[in-house]
């Protein structure tokens, strides 16, 4: 009978040990798009990686290695206490910065932006996303008090955002870098920045948006591009045509996975930039439907994970990292379909890249220890405020006063 009542108990503390540390539905949707990924990469990269005498699992195999380590650095960072990285952000973001002056000076590229370093193996522009929210949120927690005046806040922000979006810009990597300024000045606002600051950094941000445009052939293309798909869609750019072909050949069912056409005879970057197309012709609108569905739930969890949180640091931080995830996979869906100009932002946890796929991964740890830092605190206030045990050794570990007893002899 022991043995009996015994499996049932280790069943209920396995679950009892995810639910108490894990938020389960995020978790599950990142797993769930991790594996539609991996498909997905298979899928888009076996053949270019054939015709160059690679083996067809290359890629994919590589997207599993990362996608390992960063689930490693998620589970070590859902366990870290985040306010614990106050003591390193200083030296996190001096590096960051550091690697983003090296990709200037060292970095390499196929004949194309310098954005990597190492052959390709690290983008720091990924990182750099991540650590300025990191970074942001503490700053602007230290200087809560002081954020309506404009030289202790406004300035010094635009100033952290402008040294590490600029060197973003240099490579250049125009998406990067605006994808950096708005996420200062979505954290600014849920720090409680004032209406007219606010504003000042929306027309800053318009003022340099158009200068980029003016100087940057690129940026100026993609516009242009732009511009000319909303009037007809044949004189968008190629990527758009090419992945509203995918998405109408798709249709409603799609293809089935692994019978995409596009991805062979025009789609570029389809394992990257691309691979929400890919998706789309494979799995259908259906398909198409999941995948956003998917991103919704992590804003969802995400959200709720912010409203928990038990101090406004907390708070600041799942924000930050829920909008981050949330608009980069709305501005990858939204240039396939020309909702807006090209750029070059990944699909999280599905398009190939590792540097991308461990920051997001490392991202959603933090989110994680978030959520499980606000249900131990409830623990703890539940299990204090019901008075089974007062603690009164203060330190000297001798004596303590355990909860009301009932005189009769019975408890």
């Amino acid at each position: 009978m022991n043995a009996t009542n015994a499996v049932p108990a280790r069943t209920k503390s396995v679950r009892n040990f995810f639910t108490d540390n894990f938020d389960l539905p995020l978790g599950i949707a990142v797993i769930t798009l991790l594996v539609i990924g991996f498909l997905e990469v298979y899928s888009a990269s076996w053949q270019y990686l054939v015709s160059r005498n690679l083996s067809q699992y290359y890629t994919v195999t590589r997207q599993m290695a990362w996608a390992l380590l960063g689930t490693l650095i998620a589970i070590f960072l859902t366990f870290f206490d985040y306010h614990r990285i106050r003591r390193w952000i200083v030296v996190i973001m001096i590096v960051t910065l550091a690697l983003l002056l090296g990709v200037l000076v060292f970095g390499s590229s196929d004949a194309g932006p310098q954005r990597s370093l190492f052959n390709g193996s690290i983008q720091p522009s990924e990182l750099a996303k991540l650590v300025i929210i990191l970074y942001l949120c503490f700053w602007l927690y230290s200087k809560k008090d002081v954020l309506d005046q404009w030289s202790f806040g406004l300035i010094p922000l635009m100033t952290i955002l402008g040294i590490t979006a600029g060197f973003i810009l240099a490579e250049p990597d125009v998406s990067a870098a605006a994808t950096i300024i708005l996420l200062g000045g979505i954290l600014f606002f849920i720090a409680g920045g004032k209406l007219r600051q606010i504003l000042t950094v929306v027309v800053v941000a318009g003022v340099l948006g158009f200068l980029v445009v003016m100087v940057y052939k690129s940026a100026k293309t993609r516009l242009v591009d732009y511009w000319n798909g909303l009037q007809n869609p044949e004189h968008a750019s190629d990527q758009v045509k090419w992945s509203l072909e995918a998405i109408i050949n798709g249709g409603v069912f799609g293809v089935g996975i692994g019978r995409s056409t596009t991805k062979f005879i025009g789609l570029p970057v389809a394992q990257t930039d691309s691979i929400f197309a890919v998706i789309t012709e494979e799995l259908g609108l259906v398909g198409a439907f999941v995948i956003v569905a998917l991103y919704l739930v992590i804003l969802w969890r995400g959200l709720v994970i912010s409203n928990r949180a038990k101090d406004e640091l907390g708070k600041w931080l799942a924000a930050g990292i829920t909008f981050w995830i949330f608009i980069e996979a709305m501005i990858n869906i939204g240039t396939v379909v020309n909702l807006i100009p090209v750029a070059g932002n990944a699909l999280p946890f599905i398009s190939a890249g590792g540097s991308n796929m461990i920051t997001m991964l490392a991202a959603i740890g933090i989110l994680m220890g978030i959520a499980r830092n606000s249900k131990l605190s409830k623990s703890v206030s539940e299990g204090s405020s019901r008075g089974q045990v007062v603690d009164l050794r203060r330190g000297d570990r001798r004596r303590s006063v355990s909860g009301p007893v009932n005189l009769s002899g019975t408890r």
